[in-house]
């Protein structure tokens, strides 16, 4: 069969190596702050939660994380402006196919 089985991998180590080739601890502080603000977000649209910069910094603290103060203002308005689904539809990756040859 051209399909693989499914993989026995651990949910967590399935999402590590789909998500990014780097270990977020080889992040940079405004990266990592960048993913806790993108992570939050996602939870809140998940939970259908509204996606504001208080509940983004308590969910953030909840995990025993900071970041710097501007980021969840900065996330939360950018949903505010372009709409949390189009933001996850222009991060999905789902890029036009390749040329023939």
């Amino acid at each position: 069969s051209r399909f693989s089985p499914p993989s026995r991998a651990s949910p967590a180590s399935r999402l590590t190596s789909a998500m990014a080739n780097v270990p977020a601890s080889a992040l940079s502080k405004e990266q990592q702050d960048e993913l806790l603000c993108t992570y939050a977000a996602l939870i809140l649209h998940d939970d259908g939660a509204e996606i504001s910069p208080q509940a983004m910094t308590n969910l953030i603290k909840a995990a025993g994380c900071t970041v710097e103060g501007y980021w969840p203002m900065l996330m939360a308005k950018m949903v505010g402006n372009v709409g949390m689904d189009t933001l996850i539809k222009m991060g999905s990756g789902a890029g036009g196919g390749g040329g023939g040859g």
